[in-house]
């Protein structure tokens, strides 16, 4: 038998994967927006394009905001777990083991939320599902 409970996970729930797509992605797109222009001001950028920082700047600038928008959610969350798990193990793990000590936790942190928005999808409030009711 069907709680009240079980009625408010099964409609929150779906959203709240969308929020956590949201979220994630305005966050990735300021990393990447502080790579390429600088904004908000860092110590990163602006990086030049033909880098290995310019590409992950057009990859989290890009890429997060196909994420925001929901669009293309699975591969593209698919290609960004790979690229954090490539800043982690390069530019992270070199510096200590453990992710608290060399800074990555959110490059980790990116990598496996991304890796689960590749298998669950981009929730309701998205492109992609729009784009399945139509």
């Amino acid at each position: 038998m069907a709680t009240l409970n079980d009625s408010v996970v099964a409609t929150w729930a779906p959203r709240l994967l969308s929020v956590l797509r949201i979220v994630a992605a305005f966050l990735f797109v300021l990393h990447g927006a502080q790579k390429l222009f600088n904004v908000p001001a860092g110590e990163h950028g602006p990086v030049e394009l033909a880098s290995l920082m310019g590409v992950a700047g057009i990859l989290e600038f890009g890429g997060g905001l196909l994420l925001l928008l929901g669009f293309l959610t699975r591969p593209v969350a698919f290609l960004l777990a790979g690229e954090m798990a490539v800043a982690y193990f390069k530019a992270h793990f070199p510096q200590a083991p453990l992710p608290i000590q060399n800074g990555g936790e959110s490059a980790v942190l990116f990598c496996f939320i991304f890796l689960y928005l590749s298998a669950a999808g981009a929730g309701p409030w998205s492109v992609d599902a729009l784009r399945r009711r139509m």
